[in-house]
């Protein structure tokens, strides 16, 4: 599956240093393996599913949005099938984040 990254995600990216970079890029690997490896989210972020590593003792989450599971029953190629990124950084403020810039988005 092909990420799309979200500028919040771009940005933060770009900020952090190399090593932590590397880690994000694993874990959005780990994440386009198995799109299911994320925790679920209700309410607000219906559709969103977070998946949580560890850097240097510090927890990351990303948020994500998987594709529909309509789209990989239907046999769609794994290939063409997307996967949006839309924020990474530490549990800090992570939510309010997240929902201000989907509120934003539309």
């Amino acid at each position: 599956m092909k990420p799309n990254y979200k500028p919040p995600f771009s940005r933060f990216t770009k900020k952090a240093h190399k090593p932590l970079q590397l880690a994000i890029e694993d874990a959005v690997d780990e994440v386009c393996d198995n799109p299911e490896i994320g925790e679920t989210k209700v309410g607000d972020l219906e559709g969103i599913r977070v998946y949580k590593f560890k850097f240097n003792r510090q927890e990351y989450l990303i948020a994500y949005r998987p594709p529909s599971p309509e789209a990989q029953r239907q046999g769609v190629d794994l290939e063409l099938l997307i996967i949006d990124f839309y924020q990474v950084g530490s549990h800090e403020n992570f939510y309010d984040e997240l929902k201000r810039y989907l509120k934003s988005e539309g």
